[in-house]
């Protein structure tokens, strides 16, 4: 994993701090794999109750996550109980790293 563990802590507090315990938060990408270089910051959110706007709550999460970062570009993708699995949801699920 390319981030560090103070990093780490801090999305998974952030993402808890806006949609609450019970959440599963993953880093995938490259950011998961020590072999690559660069890249954004791809974070993966499954939470256990539905949403009423993915979109929203995506681009709400990013936006927090790139000002803690500096404007380093972080990528988030939800996935909830009312929302449809879409191919990303299995790459992330199978290769991301649970903070």
């Amino acid at each position: 994993m390319r981030l560090s563990p103070a990093d780490c802590a801090l999305i998974k507090k952030k993402i808890t701090s806006q949609v609450g315990a019970g959440v599963t938060v993953r880093l995938f990408g490259s950011r998961a794999d020590d072999s690559l270089r660069g890249g954004d910051i791809d974070v993966f959110v499954e939470l256990p109750d539905p949403v009423p706007s993915r979109l929203r709550l995506e681009c709400a999460l990013a936006a927090d996550l790139e000002r803690e970062f500096d404007g380093r570009r972080v990528d988030v993708v939800v996935a909830a109980p009312n929302l449809p699995d879409q191919p990303i949801h299995a790459i992330a699920r199978r290769s991301g790293i649970a903070l």
